[in-house]
């Protein structure tokens, strides 16, 4: 016998596969034609869905990115887990961190560069610092916070409570890098997170160091004194 749970359960099933093929329908298209030019109703039509469905689901193009975000930010965690789970050197979590996510996001490289053009609009929603790419930061953040707090660097107090937003900083930078990057393999990119991941090991083991203490402190009012204005 069919019950009203049942029923409730299959059409949320069908609805989260809606909402799937819709998402990786619109991927598909960004790659192919570039985000710029693939519209809301010629994703409609390659998923076998109606326009007022796509939109039912996703209200936007830049909803889709959200989404794309979101879906990023949860292949990156379950990419990290076996490296956060066990090696405690800082300088290897951050490299397999930063490499994992060189290999999530590799499907989506050819057409970051028409897209970056539409998140680096400092009020556009699929800028990496809006309101609206809140909780896919957050994401990311945390796993920052897990690649520090299960590491063997012993840092002040202070600068290891602020240091998973840095790294996350670092990651944006490589991340521009990484759009521009034409070479093999993104050879340039696996060098840039080789090289300059045990600098920031070394520079943040020197921050114990007395002297070097005070203009740790400094650096970090200065860091929280930007994040309230």
């Amino acid at each position: 016998m069919t019950t009203l749970t049942d029923v409730t359960d299959s059409a949320t099933a069908k609805g989260e596969q809606t909402r799937e093929l819709i998402l990786s329908t619109a991927l598909r298209l960004f790659r192919e034609q570039g985000y710029g030019k693939t519209t809301m109703r010629a994703i409609a039509a390659e998923a076998g869905v109606s326009v007022g469905n796509a939109y039912y689901y996703y209200s936007s193009k830049e909803h889709l990115m959200q989404a794309y975000y979101d879906h990023l930010q949860v292949l990156h965690r379950e990419a990290a887990q076996e490296l956060l789970a066990g090696d405690k050197s800082f300088t290897k979590r951050l490299t397999g961190v930063l490499r994992s996510w060189l290999e999530v996001s590799e499907p989506y490289h050819e057409f970051a560069g028409t897209f970056f053009k539409t998140a680096a609009e400092p009020k556009s929603p699929l800028s990496p610092f809006s309101e609206e790419s809140r909780p896919a930061r957050e994401a990311s953040i945390e796993i920052f916070r897990q690649v520090v707090e299960g590491s063997d660097l012993k840092l002040p107090a202070d600068l290891r409570a602020e240091l998973p937003e840095l790294l996350w900083l670092m990651q944006m930078g490589i991340v521009l890098f990484w759009v521009h990057d034409d070479s093999k393999g993104l050879r340039r990119t696996q060098l840039l997170i080789t090289s300059t991941v045990p600098l920031v090991d070394r520079l943040l083991r020197l921050t114990r160091i007395p002297g070097v203490k005070g203009v740790v402190n400094d650096l970090v009012g200065v860091i929280r004194q930007l994040k309230g204005v």
